[in-house]
């Protein structure tokens, strides 16, 4: 039990890691094209937070497929497929319960439901924020 807990938090922390990495970069891209945010059409505003979403998006996807790598190499699932679909499950905390890992690695779903719950909800804070962000310099765009 002990080391499926080092290897859970272990891989939760290299999630915050590449999901921060991916918020830093969306970050960036909105920083960049902060003209088309600021600009009266609402449909310029749009397209960029759109982006900012799937670069979001992407970041939990990417710590989904690292959860399937993980259960890959400790043998719970051998094709990567079954891996991603079982990871995915646990990571939104959908929990169906078709697919189910071994009594010695099963402690790992509740430690991904748990990383997954935070990452989305970083994900949703971010892009709230951005949003939010987008809809003001759009009203202010407009009122000029």
């Amino acid at each position: 039990m002990l080391m499926n807990l080092l290897l859970g938090l272990l891989t939760m922390v290299f999630c915050l890691l590449l999901q921060s990495l991916l918020f830093v970069i969306a970050l960036q891209y909105y920083g960049r094209h902060e003209a088309q945010v600021n600009n009266a059409s609402f449909w310029s505003s749009l397209a960029v937070i759109n982006i900012v979403m799937l670069l979001l998006i992407i970041g939990n996807l990417m710590q989904i497929a690292v959860w399937s790598l993980l259960f890959l190499f400790l043998g719970e699932f051998r094709q990567f497929g079954e891996a991603f679909y079982h990871s995915a499950v646990n990571f939104s905390t959908l929990g169906y319960g078709d697919l189910v890992m071994s009594g010695q690695h099963k402690l790992l779903g509740p430690l991904e439901a748990v990383n997954g719950v935070l990452m989305i909800g970083v994900t949703s804070a971010a892009l709230i924020t951005v949003f939010r962000d987008g809809i003001l310099k759009t009203k202010m765009a407009r009122s000029k």
